[in-house]
């Protein structure tokens, strides 16, 4: 094969691939949107359970319902907390029924499920609780770095390891660029990141069991591995397909996983009653 035409090939599917795993982190992990869909007296009800906010009051949760006649309550407990579930209903504002959550510190969690009501209809709008983490603001002039640069990492490991598996000749210099957005997005403006929205840098190991942090370090620590081995012997290229295979395992774990959280269960008597 051409290698212009290899190149151009390599690169197109590593845009391509990249862009279908950034569009699956988007989807799924614990702090995005919950879809729902449920039915009530011949209506639809289309919506999203918001999961993750960072205001200053306690979090909003809309839903669209434009037939008046359905009403709706939601029933909310602080997530990991001896609190008894309370049951309240859901204020109509023009075409939405609306619920506040309660205001809690960052890393502090509410679980809360919905149900509507059209006379002696109810129906269960999620299954299961939804739950909501309070975190703090994050600048976008930090954050949409960080996401473009973390993202980076993931089209330049994709181009690394299809450079080494078809013997190409750029695979240590594109190793290279791979550590560096990789320590750049993950390592550097990740714990930034973290630290705006949770107060603290590192939430990992040996601190804590965020799957973000150490999910990073693991990635990064298999790529110098990578380069340290090519820089003996520029042949040696099989473990930037490994490490390449690592990262791509890396942002399959859904986002945020095993992330900060508040466990109001081991917080001193005056702290653990419901706000």
């Amino acid at each position: 094969m051409n290698k212009t035409l290899k190149n151009w090939l390599i690169w197109i599917f590593a845009i391509i691939f990249t862009v279908v795993i950034a569009g699956y982190q988007r989807r799924t992990g614990p702090t995005y949107p919950l879809k729902v869909k449920k039915e009530i007296g011949q209506t639809l009800i289309r919506g999203e359970l918001i999961r993750a906010y960072d205001g200053k009051s306690g979090a909003p949760v809309f839903l669209e319902v434009k037939d008046r006649a359905i009403q709706g309550l939601i029933k909310l407990r602080r997530f990991k907390s001896f609190d008894d579930w309370k049951t309240e209903p859901m204020k109509r504002v023009g075409k939405y029924l609306v619920a506040i959550l309660p205001q809690q510190d960052i890393a502090g969690k509410v679980m809360y499920q919905i149900t509507l009501v059209k006379g002696n209809e109810q129906v269960l709008l999620n299954d299961d609780p939804a739950v909501l983490r309070y975190k703090g603001y994050v600048p976008r002039y930090i954050l949409f770095p960080h996401i473009l640069i973390i993202f980076l990492a993931m089209l330049f490991s994709t181009i690394t390891g299809l450079e080494a598996i078809t013997k190409g000749k750029h695979t240590f210099l594109y190793t290279w660029i791979t550590i560096i957005t990789l320590f750049i997005g993950g390592l550097v403006l990740g714990p930034i990141v973290q630290k705006f929205s949770f107060d603290v840098y590192w939430a990992g190991w040996p601190f804590g069991h965020d799957l973000t942090d150490n999910k990073s370090v693991v990635a990064f620590l298999f790529w110098v591995i990578a380069l340290i081995v090519q820089y003996r012997n520029r042949e040696k290229k099989l473990w930037a397909i490994v490490a390449s295979i690592v990262l791509l395992i890396v942002f399959l774990i859904p986002h945020s996983m095993l992330g900060s959280e508040i466990d109001y269960t081991k917080l001193p008597k005056t702290e653990k009653a419901g706000k």
